[in-house]
């Protein structure tokens, strides 16, 4: 079968999975929230991606993308599966010790325990080698000591532990690498603060604070001399899951904006009818659809496990995706116009949290940095 073409499979799974959603009306309330994830995970859809052996599905990003997606698609986009299953959850399947994911992988999959995680910091946004946060041991005990601090660090307060990726000297060049730790919420010297955002959303942004936070030896996550290679195993999957975060986003909006294109009558006709309305919801879903297809590209990629051709269709995924989300949802608020500004419709918080897609995990720029560098050949300008 023709990869363009989802397989009766993934149909039946993108059906069961909407059908799902409809049963669990948008809410911002956190109870609410936390029952969704929690039902979710009884049918099996947060761990889809997750290995059979500690309680997944043993499917891969491109099913939990589709899951994603389907409840996006249907208002209630969770957030925190772009990086609990999809980022924490595969970096522990890949390189993770054997306790490690006998701790953590069955609870991550059944919905009991989540995992945030802690990349960017104040002076290393998109530049991630600029990272500060710094791991040492302790001779003595052969502890870990982690020093430094990340900022918007999604669901920090929901989850049981954060995947920090920090530094350690390497002994032949003397230079920082990074590595991955698993910081339990309760170490002494973590700090939270939640930030200020104007954005409506249950999932909460945080600063972090790590002031030699002392973890023991196997809070290590893989090998210490493969940190960037297990980074980058789970960067992949957290841009396919932020497009499927974006496209189930931009569809919920224009599905709003027909209906009421369809309903709305000026002039004793409808104002769908005419082609100032109608051709501009057209081209959103045009671009949702391509935006869709690199997307399902990327995932089926990196399930096959070729992380350099996933990585660039990854970062297309993204932008796309962040693109055309962007132009669904303020299309839609202008079809509705006023109407399109009110909280009984639900689109006027979409305006903020649509960006969030073009900003997260790396911004536009830097992607098409990537791609003019890593594609086409150009030099560098920094």
């Amino acid at each position: 079968m023709t990869p363009l073409l989802e397989s009766e499979e993934h149909k039946s799974l993108r059906e069961s999975v909407a059908a799902f959603a409809k049963t669990h009306p948008h809410t911002t309330n956190p109870e609410d929230n936390t029952r969704l994830w929690q039902d979710a995970a009884k049918f099996g859809y947060i761990g889809v991606n997750l290995p059979e052996a500690y309680g997944g599905g043993g499917a891969g990003i491109t099913e939990l993308s589709l899951v994603l997606e389907e409840l996006g698609a249907a208002g209630n986009p969770l957030l925190m599966m772009i990086v609990s299953p999809a980022i924490c959850g595969t970096v522990i399947a890949r390189f993770g010790t054997e306790e490690q994911k006998r701790e953590w992988l069955p609870p991550l999959a059944d919905g009991t325990r989540l995992m945030a995680f802690g990349i960017t910091e104040p002076d290393a946004g998109s530049n991630s080698h600029r990272i500060t946060t710094t791991a040492r041991r302790d001779a003595a005990t052969g502890d870990w000591i982690l020093t430094g601090r990340k900022v918007f660090v999604s669901g920090v307060d929901l989850a049981d532990a954060t995947l920090i990726v920090g530094r350690t000297e390497d002994a032949r060049t003397g230079k920082l690498k990074p590595c991955l730790f698993i910081v339990p919420r309760d170490a002494p010297g973590f700090g939270r603060r939640p930030i200020d955002m104007e954005l409506n959303a249950v999932e909460r942004q945080f600063e972090l604070t790590l002031d030699d936070v002392r973890l023991p030896a196997d809070a290590l996550v893989g090998d210490e001399d493969a940190g960037l290679l297990q980074l980058f195993a789970g960067l992949n999957p957290e841009r396919v899951m932020t497009a499927a975060f974006a496209i189930g986003m931009g569809r919920h909006a224009l599905a709003k904006a027909v209906e009421y294109a369809r309903e709305r009558t000026v002039w004793k006709t409808p104002i769908g009818a005419h082609q100032a309305i109608a051709h501009p919801l057209a081209q959103a879903h045009i671009d949702l659809e391509l935006a869709r297809l690199m997307m399902q590209k990327a995932a089926r990629l990196y399930d096959a496990g070729d992380d350099v051709g996933a990585g660039e269709a990854a970062n297309m995924a993204k932008y796309a995706a962040g693109e055309a989300c962007v132009k669904a949802v303020d299309q839609a608020v202008h079809t509705l116009g006023g109407n399109g500004l009110t909280r009984e419709f639900g689109l006027a918080r979409l305006i903020t949290a649509s960006r969030v897609a073009r900003i997260a995990p790396v911004s536009r720029e830097m992607i098409l940095n990537y791609v003019s560098h890593q594609t086409l050949g150009l030099p560098k300008s920094y």
